[in-house]
């Protein structure tokens, strides 16, 4: 659980407070009109943030931190023949080595989006308490503004089914590897590429299903 979420903590905080100054600062940039209230600005961010930005974007990031790390590691036990060590031992080696990694993901992914949340929102708060471009109040009450918590829910339900896509494909690839190193390393950039793709399609139809 450390390697598949602790370990990414790092720069999922510095990639979600740099996203939420950056939503903060171009919502504000592009409201022209005098008519649209300033409070907009932190309603906007509190919305890309928990609808999209945190749940599908730390998404893609973990699967190419840990997506190419879980292939790399299955698929090198498979050319030096660890795998086919455990199954002469009786040893189920898919259960072994797969579905902790995934039950692990599952588990935490969901923290790791929600701090995301918390990290990226503040983001935008420091853009508002350091610059003129919102007040600290409007940003405030942009982000109270018609909260819903089935956003929230939404979003966790989007992190579940994410990490087992990332975590899932990659091991697959890396599981059914064979030949030397080379064919190791094409498993991992075919598990991010593919799980990146399944992720995104997986994206629209759970957006389709919960929120159309």
């Amino acid at each position: 659980m450390v390697s598949l979420g602790l370990d990414s903590l790092g720069i999922i905080m510095i990639i979600s407070v740099f996203m939420g100054a950056v939503i903060t600062i171009q919502t504000s940039a592009n409201l022209e009109s005098a008519f649209i209230p300033s409070y907009t600005i932190g309603f906007t961010t509190r919305q890309s943030t928990i609808l999209e930005f945190s749940p599908t974007i730390m998404a893609l990031i973990l699967a190419g931190k840990i997506g190419s790390n879980i292939a790399s590691e299955i698929g090198l036990m498979r050319v030096t023949e660890q795998i086919d060590a455990l199954e002469i031992m009786g040893v189920n080696s898919g259960s072994y080595l797969i579905l902790p990694k995934i039950v692990a993901a599952v588990l935490i992914n969901p923290f790791l989006v929600i701090i995301s949340m918390f990290v990226s929102i503040g983001g935008g708060y420091a853009i508002a308490m350091f610059t003129d471009i919102v007040t600290v109040a409007d940003y405030v009450e942009g982000i109270q503004l018609d909260f819903r918590p089935f956003h929230v829910v939404y979003s966790l339900i989007k992190a579940v089914v994410f990490a087992t896509v990332f975590t899932s494909i990659p091991a697959y690839q890396g599981y059914y590897a064979s030949g030397s190193a080379l064919e190791v390393g094409k498993a991992s950039t075919r598990g991010v590429v593919y799980s990146s793709i399944v992720i995104l399609v997986a994206n629209y139809f759970i957006t389709q299903l919960l929120l159309i």
